[in-house]
């Protein structure tokens, strides 16, 4: 806990709550319960705001299609605000290793990176989550900690000395001592703040699907670096692999274009059978790919968290990890913030944005970095990448800090989670 005395009013007094969070995603219910799990709001003084809050978990024989990679300190901020011990363990799955090729090399080739938990003396190197199932135990965590769960989207916002005023669409109003956008990469709270973002389009798609192999995936997740995108393999507990290919905008037209069977067969070729032969087990989906950040992450009684200060490529599954992240930090931020009624003032969410944009802002530079260079198909860029992935894997402190920080375990991470027995 965080020592705050939870009927100490966080903010401004006369609002309608403390904390208004909008949005009702992974990172915006996460957020609200880490509020109310680590005292820093009472019951009841934190409220989430979305156009659409998804109901309870209703029983379904297959994973959606949109699945989630969690490092360790995403499991640590899924303890601390109570919806990991909820989260189905048929929609959760341990990997243990994972291997990394590029396109002119082989999966168990010389010029492959591998990680090993074993090698790192950790359990695992992360999980696979169901998104759909993980963003309902993240409401439903939030919701039995005491947060008021409110469906109407945001129309319009306006933000004062003490508080910041919001008109739903349903036409209430409601008043708040801090607001936190969470609500994506079209934002509607950083549009109504005025926040800019910069940033640019890939110019591809990333297509997902599960698919069965006909060899297994040995709890490893597998990805190639193609000249059209990266490809990777995401192991599921029924032995299934989930993908997700990032591709130029023609090739990704042309995929999508196949029948199931020659879209198994281009996936098959483009793995290079590194698990054999592919076939798909549910409809093919897919999203436009991009690099989005806000130019600002705070302002007064309001800040950005998770897709709505930053998107970055899917290559890594880093998306949603440095998304918890901003929720640790922020949440320690607010814990730490005396008095108690100033956690709203500029200052303060300045330490978290300071904390954070530097730290979201190296990730989303590293990642496109990689997306460059190995999608590059001139020869000095080719020697490169095989020259790199074969020494970070022979060089054992380079691969250890590079599996470190997709864990979480380095880097500025809060101390609540660095102490946290799992």
């Amino acid at each position: 806990m965080s020592g705050r005395d939870p009927m100490q009013p966080l903010a401004g007094g006369g609002a309608d709550f403390d904390v208004i969070v909008v949005g009702a995603g992974v990172v915006g219910a996460a957020m609200a319960a880490l509020l109310l799990e680590r005292g820093i709001c009472a019951p009841g003084r934190v409220a989430i705001v979305a156009d659409r809050i998804e109901p309870p978990a209703a029983a379904r024989d297959d994973w959606d299609v949109r699945v989630f990679a969690l490092s360790r300190a995403s499991e640590r901020v899924l303890r601390a605000c109570g919806a990991w011990a909820s989260l189905p363990p048929s929609r959760v799955f341990a990997f243990e290793r994972m291997r990394v090729w590029d396109e002119d090399g082989e999966p168990l080739g010389r010029s492959a990176l591998e990680f090993d938990c074993a090698e790192l003396g950790e359990p695992n190197l992360g999980y696979i989550a169901e998104g759909l199932a993980l963003q309902r135990q993240c409401a439903a965590g939030a919701r039995s900690a005491g947060a008021v769960l409110i469906e109407a989207a945001l129309e319009s916002l306006t933000v004062g000395d003490a508080r910041a005023t919001l008109r739903l669409a349903d036409g209430r109003q409601l008043a708040c001592g801090l607001l936190i956008g969470a609500d994506g990469q079209g934002s509607r709270t950083r549009e109504l703040l005025g926040i800019g973002t910069a940033g640019h389009a890939y110019h591809q798609d990333a297509l997902v699907a599960h698919v069965t192999t006909s060899k297994p995936h040995r709890n490893t997740a597998w990805q190639r670096f193609l000249r059209t995108g990266p490809l990777a393999f995401l192991p599921l507990p029924d032995g299934r692999s989930s993908i997700v290919w990032s591709a130029n905008l023609h090739e990704a037209a042309r995929l999508r274009s196949l029948d199931a069977a020659e879209f198994a067969d281009e996936l098959s070729r483009a793995s290079g059978e590194a698990l054999g032969r592919c076939e798909l087990s549910t409809p093919l989906a897919g999203f436009p790919l991009k690099v989005q950040y806000a130019t600002e992450y705070a302002r007064p009684r309001a800040v950005l968290l998770g897709d709505a200060a930053h998107v970055v490529h899917p290559l890594a599954g880093q998306g949603l990890n440095l998304g918890l992240l901003d929720c640790a930090v922020l949440a320690e931020v607010l814990a730490e913030a005396r008095p108690a009624s100033g956690a709203g003032e500029l200052g303060v969410l300045r330490r978290y944005e300071r904390r954070r944009r530097g730290e979201n802002l190296a990730a989303a530079a590293a990642l496109d970095g990689f997306e460059r260079l190995f999608s590059s198909s001139d020869a000095w860029s080719a020697g490169l990448r095989g020259a790199a992935l074969r020494a970070a894997d022979r060089l054992s402190p380079v691969k250890s800090f590079l599996a470190r920080r997709a864990l979480g375990l380095s880097g500025d991470v809060p101390a609540f989670l660095r102490e946290m027995q799992v």
